[in-house]
């Protein structure tokens, strides 16, 4: 194998590992706002998702890193339309992300709290779980990285 094809090799496994990562905490997230459920259960949604967290991380890194490296090795321009808005959008997608999963450690904090504290509904959890900012954040997020992995297929104006 050359070095072109080992490079996709690892920036293929990080798209699948970052866009894994999305989809299992967007699955626990919404797991956790769809049904009424006591502050145990969301602090334990919410704890699973701290798994998903290192595949996106790694993923982040992987197709940031060996992304770049590809277009060096492939003879792309850096300056290449579609290059820049996946840089673009890669960078939007991680700051969404960011935010979002800072707003859901607080969340997942307060049900842990909550579940200490009685494991009584509570009103502020439930808010807090279906803020409309925060939820534009965290889907907002994944539907960018998945618009950058359609650009990294179809590679418009290639």
């Amino acid at each position: 194998m050359s070095l072109y094809d080992w490079l996709l090799f690892f920036h293929v496994t990080g798209a699948f590992f970052l866009l894994g990562g999305i989809v299992i905490a967007g699955i626990l997230n919404i797991a956790a706002i769809t049904k009424d459920r006591p502050p145990s259960e969301i602090a334990t949604l919410f704890g699973l998702i701290r798994f998903a967290v290192p595949l996106i991380g790694v993923g982040l890194l992987l197709t940031l890193v060996i992304g770049l490296w590809l277009v060096h090795e492939a003879d792309y321009g850096y300056g290449e339309a579609w290059i820049v808005a996946a840089i673009v959008l890669w960078v939007l997608a991680s700051v969404l992300g960011n935010i979002d999963g800072k707003y859901q450690r607080q969340t997942g904090e307060l049900a842990q709290r909550l579940a200490a504290e009685g494991d009584a509904p509570s009103p502020e959890l439930r808010a807090c779980l279906r803020d409309p900012r925060a939820l534009a954040f965290s889907y907002g997020s994944g539907l960018i990285a998945f618009a950058v992995l359609g650009i990294m297929i179809w590679k418009p104006g290639a």
